[in-house]
């Protein structure tokens, strides 16, 4: 039984893509709008039924006319809710770009054709915009929130587009399925204190201690420091968890650097950073990102900040491709981590 309904639900699933396909702008039409009975819709329904074999049991005319008279209020509905959708367009006007765990605004516009369109509602799994109204002939710019629950790309499976006016006996609804991808970048974590590896061969470099030089700051542990920075001796002295910065390790100030974190996860690394850019866009601080296979040059500013936030979002990571269904975002892990290449 469950195979069953598996392949059902797969050739479903194919006949609606070949149906929709993907898109950044859908018209809806008799072509690709569905429309069924609700749970109302139903009981209505068997309640004509049951007043019909009413009136032809008793012969009674007043119920052939109620019966008559609901059975064309049904049709009405039928049709109108169809209208309600029929002319309507939505497009994606931008992909929108967010923190992953929380919610992605994607910026929408729906324009309505020679019809005016009441109760709409778009949604996707756990985001739903309800109430939106569009007045024939105008269009009307709507953010739909995208939940997100890793960094990388973010693409909805669908986003569905639904209607139930007038009387909410019959539902209608389509979709739209997006080509384009938002963002989610990697959740901020308070890093520790890491120097860069990354040698810019600035005369600062070469006037700082070297590696093996006594010369180091002892500080209070922080949540979020490494375990190989701690004195541990100390700490089974004195009880004292306190964190050693050695000076020697501190490569260029202008660097961030995904290699200066060992012991930590890509994962991990990736949030140290994200914290680190927003902290030197914050402070208007020049810096530059070193990731494995990319290097963007020092520089400062706000676009610089969020074209790091994007490289770290999107750092191995594939752009979803067609048959891709990727709701929640994508989180993965290069095995081989490819050589450097400047931006």
């Amino acid at each position: 039984m469950g195979m069953l309904k598996q392949k059902i639900s797969s050739r479903w699933q194919r006949w609606i893509n070949r149906r929709i396909p993907r898109s950044d702008t859908q018209a809806f039409s008799q072509r690709n709008i569905f429309i069924v009975p609700t749970g109302a819709g139903v009981v209505f329904g068997v309640l004509l039924l049951i007043m019909l074999i009413t009136g032809i049991n008793y012969q009674n005319s007043l119920i052939y006319l109620m019966t008559f008279a609901l059975g064309a209020v049904f049709v009405g509905a039928m049709h109108q809710t169809h209208r309600n959708l029929s002319g309507l367009t939505l497009a994606l006007i931008r992909a929108g770009e967010g923190t992953a765990g929380d919610d992605v605004p994607f910026y929408l516009r729906l324009s309505a054709g020679k019809d005016t369109s009441v109760a709409i509602s778009l949604s996707v799994e756990d985001s739903r915009l309800d109430g939106v109204h569009i007045r024939a002939g105008a269009a009307s710019d709507l953010v739909l929130p995208i939940p997100s629950a890793h960094r990388g790309y973010l693409r909805p499976d669908r986003i569905r587009i639904e209607t139930r006016f007038p009387f909410g006996l019959l539902k209608a609804w389509s979709w739209l399925r997006l080509s384009s991808a938002g963002i989610a970048y990697p959740r901020p974590l308070v890093a520790p204190e890491a120097g860069s590896l990354v040698d810019d061969g600035s005369e600062s470099r070469a006037a700082q201690p070297r590696v093996g030089q006594d010369n180091a700051d002892l500080r209070p542990w922080r949540e979020g420091d490494l375990s190989q920075r701690v004195m541990w001796k100390r700490f089974a002295r004195s009880g004292q968890m306190v964190v050693a910065d050695w000076q020697g390790e501190q490569g260029s100030p202008h660097w961030l650097d995904f290699n200066s974190f060992p012991g930590a996860d890509a994962e991990l690394r990736l949030s140290y950073l994200a914290w680190l850019v927003a902290d030197r866009v914050q402070k208007g601080a020049k810096f530059g990102l070193n990731l494995p296979g990319e290097v963007i040059d020092p520089d400062s500013g706000a676009a610089h900040g969020e074209r790091c936030l994007r490289a770290l979002a999107v750092w191995g990571e594939q752009p979803p491709r067609e048959h891709d269904a990727l709701p929640f975002g994508t989180r993965q892990t290069l095995d081989v981590q490819p050589a450097g290449k400047r931006v």
